[in-house]
């Protein structure tokens, strides 16, 4: 992947990437056999790495981060540096399985409750039946259960592990167990495992295409999401404001300073 296909956006490094770019670029870590890290770049996550050092360290150093959500796109747009597309888990999943059962890749599901993660391994057998699954696990384990949980993986054969997790706990989770799970691709797919079973709903193509795709999520789940969406999108519109009028200032400083050489040149 080309250094001129990362963008930097609200201080966080964005390849600008379509989906057919993203799953080529995905195959090429998975042929190469060391582990790498995929993170969905969201109106969320920008604000908490304003929020958690750590958490910004970690995405920072992730091999592949790509918008999902609306509001980036426009943000992107606004700066100059528009992004080519937008996908979410779901959109993740599907290009990576289809190419996974093409090429003979171990597929592995971690993440939401076991009820989900058996309807999620059901679906994607029946859809895709030459699917090479490597295995499945909910996202629930006690401490003392944790490196288990990694040498299970790491003995699986995966080679694309798909995790359904909250953030930041998936994000931290892989800075601990990355290298030891020795899995070539590691992609967070948020809440793709809850609607792959049923539990929840994706927002209509209109509502997505308006950015309100979270409201649509947050009247499923009011309980979970307010907090996230209500003071978190408050706290993003905030980041962007600020960062448009710093933009804006240092332009016109970079004019004001122009204007002072031509006069100091030509005086």
């Amino acid at each position: 992947m080309s250094k001129s296909e990362r963008i930097i956006l609200l201080g966080c490094p964005i390849d600008n990437l379509s989906v057919e770019e993203m799953t080529e670029v995905a195959d090429g870590f998975i042929k190469s056999g060391r582990p790498h890290q995929y993170i969905a770049i969201n109106a969320d996550k920008i604000v908490k790495m304003r929020e958690d050092d750590s958490f910004r360290e970690i995405v920072l150093a992730s091999d592949l981060n790509i918008v999902d959500g609306q509001p980036l796109m426009w943000v992107s747009r606004l700066f100059g540096t528009p992004v080519k597309q937008r996908y979410g888990g779901l959109d993740i999943m599907e290009a990576l399985i289809s190419v996974s059962g093409k090429k003979g890749y171990g597929i592995y599901f971690l993440g939401a409750g076991q009820d989900v993660v058996e309807k999620v391994r059901e679906s994607y057998t029946k859809k895709y039946p030459d699917m090479k699954l490597a295995g499945w696990r909910n996202g629930y384990w006690t401490p003392e259960e944790e490196e288990s949980v990694v040498r299970d993986i790491a003995s699986s054969g995966t080679d694309v592990l798909f995790f359904a997790m909250s953030s930041p706990r998936k994000e931290k989770f892989l800075k601990k167990h990355l290298e030891n799970m020795r899995v070539p691709l590691v992609v967070g797919v948020g809440g793709a495992f809850d609607i792959i079973a049923g539990k929840t709903r994706r927002a209509p193509q209109w509502m997505q295409k308006m950015g309100i795709e979270w409201l649509y999520r947050l009247l499923q789940e009011p309980r979970r999401l307010w907090k996230r969406y209500l003071i978190g999108n408050t706290k993003f519109i905030w980041i962007v404001i600020k960062e448009f009028f710093t933009r804006k200032g240092t332009k016109s400083n970079e004019r004001d300073t122009g204007s002072y050489k031509e006069k100091v040149n030509t005086g």
